[in-house]
C-alpha cells in the first residue's frame, strides 16, 4: 500500500542566498532573484532543493552518476537502478541500446523511467531579518507563523496597519530599515515543539516584529542584500572595465519554511547503512527515501544552493526536527 507523509521542514540561511532569476534585469539590480508573482516575496525554488539534495545525496552513497537525469552504471549497463536508495528516492530514466530488427547495425534508444518518491515544495520566507534602533529583528506576518504551524496569542482588534507587534515590551516607534512604525502591542508567539528549544529559534523567539502582510513586502524587498561586484580579465587577473554588475540575495540569518511529501507508490525501499564502496554511510543509516532526502538537505549547510557558491552565498541549515504529518493522523515530529 501506498504510504503518504508530508514534511515541514525549517531553515536558517547561515549565508546569504542568490536563486537568480535568469538573466539581467533593469531595475534596482542587475542580477535579481526568484519571486512570488502575486506577492513579490523572494522564495527558495523546490527545483533548487530538490536538484542540491539529490546531487549531495548520490555522493555520500558514493554514486556520483546517479546526481542526474539519466543514470548509467559505470560498470554494469544491466544494473537495477531501483537498488540505489537515491535513484528510488528522486526517480531515475534509464537509456539502453538496442538492436534495430530490420538491420543489425541500426540502434535505437530504449529507455525505462521511473517518478521520484518524494515532492519538494518552495521555500518561503517565515522570519526576515531586518535593522532597527533595538538591533536586529526578525519580521513576519500572522498568517505565515499560522501556516508555519506556530502558535500566537490573539491580536488586538484595533491593531493599525501603521504599527506592529513585538515579542518583547517596547512603548516607542520602531524603525524597520527607512520604515518607523508605531507599537501595536505585545504577542506571544509559540514554535511547534520540533524547533522552539533549538538555539537557533531562542536566539531570534524574543526579536519577533509582526506587520500586516500590506507591508511585509515592502520591508522585505527594501532590506534585502546587495552586493557589487565586477567581472576578472582571465589573463590579466585585473578588473575589466565595463564589466561592473550588482546582485540581491536573502540575508544571512533568514528563516524559511519549506513542505516535502512522501508519495511512496512502489513501497520497495531498501534500508541502506553503508555506502555502495562498503563503508559506513555519513550520518547514519537510510530507512526510507525521508532518510534520503534529509540528508541530502543537511549537506546544504557544508555546500550551499542556489548561484555565487565561491563568493561566499548559499549555505542554508536545518533548524530542529521536521514536523511529520501522515496522512488521517495528528501532526509529530519526526526524529529519525
Amino acid at each position: 500500500m501506498a504510504t503518504y507523509k508530508r514534511q515541514r521542514y525549517l531553515f536558517m540561511t547561515t549565508d546569504p542566498v542568490h536563486i537568480g532569476a535568469g538573466g539581467y534585469r533593469l531595475g534596482r539590480v542587475d542580477n535579481s532573484i526568484v519571486r512570488e508573482p502575486g506577492t513579490r516575496l523572494p522564495k527558495i525554488p523546490g527545483t533548487s532543493l530538490h536538484g542540491a539534495a539529490r546531487s549531495y545525496a548520490a555522493q555520500l552513497y558514493g554514486t556520483p552518476w546517479a546526481a542526474g537525469q539519466e543514470h548509467k552504471h559505470p560498470e554494469d549497463p544491466d544494473f537495477d537502478l531501483g537498488r540505489n536508495p537515491v535513484c528510488y528516492t528522486f526517480g531515475y530514466l534509464k537509456k539502453t541500446k538496442r538492436n534495430n530488427e530490420k538491420d543489425d547495425k541500426e540502434k535505437d534508444d530504449s529507455s525505462v523511467g521511473y517518478s521520484g518518491v518524494v515532492n519538494v515544495f518552495d521555500a518561503q520566507v517565515l522570519l526576515f531579518p531586518v535593522h532597527s534602533m533595538a538591533g536586529p529583528v526578525w519580521v513576519s506576518t500572522v498568517a505565515r507563523l499560522h501556516e508555519a504551524g506556530c502558535t500566537l496569542g490573539e491580536p488586538p482588534g484595533d491593531w493599525a496597519t501603521d504599527s506592529a507587534l513585538l515579542t518583547w515590551q517596547r512603548n516607542d516607534p520602531l524603525n524597520l530599515g527607512w520604515l518607523m512604525l508605531g507599537i501595536g502591542g505585545k504577542v506571544t508567539i509559540s514554535a511547534p515543539d520540533g524547533w522552539k528549544d533549538t538555539p537557533r529559534w531562542q536566539a531570534v523567539s524574543q526579536k519577533i516584529v509582526l506587520v500586516h502582510d500590506a507591508l511585509f513586502s515592502q520591508i522585505v524587498n527594501s532590506n534585502l542584500e546587495v552586493r557589487t561586484s565586477v567581472a576578472i580579465h582571465p589573463q590579466s587577473g585585473a578588473a575589466e572595465e565595463g564589466k561592473l554588475f550588482t546582485y540581491e540575495a536573502l540575508p544571512r540569518a533568514t528563516f524559511l519554511t519549506a513542505d516535502v511529501v512522501l508519495d511512496d507508490y512502489r513501497g520497495g525501499f531498501i534500508k541502506v547503512d553503508q555506502t555502495e564502496q562498503g563503508e559506513p554511510l555519513p550520518g547514519g543509516a537510510w530507512s526510507g527515501p525521508l532518510d534520503v532526502l534529509k540528508a541530502g538537505l543537511r549537506m546544504i549547510e557544508w555546500l550551499g544552493v542556489g548561484g555565487m557558491g565561491t563568493r561566499g552565498f548559499g549555505r542554508m541549515a536545518i533548524v530542529g526536527e521536521p514536523i511529520t504529518e501522515e496522512f488521517g493522523k495528528e501532526p509529530t515530529n519526526a526524529q529519525s
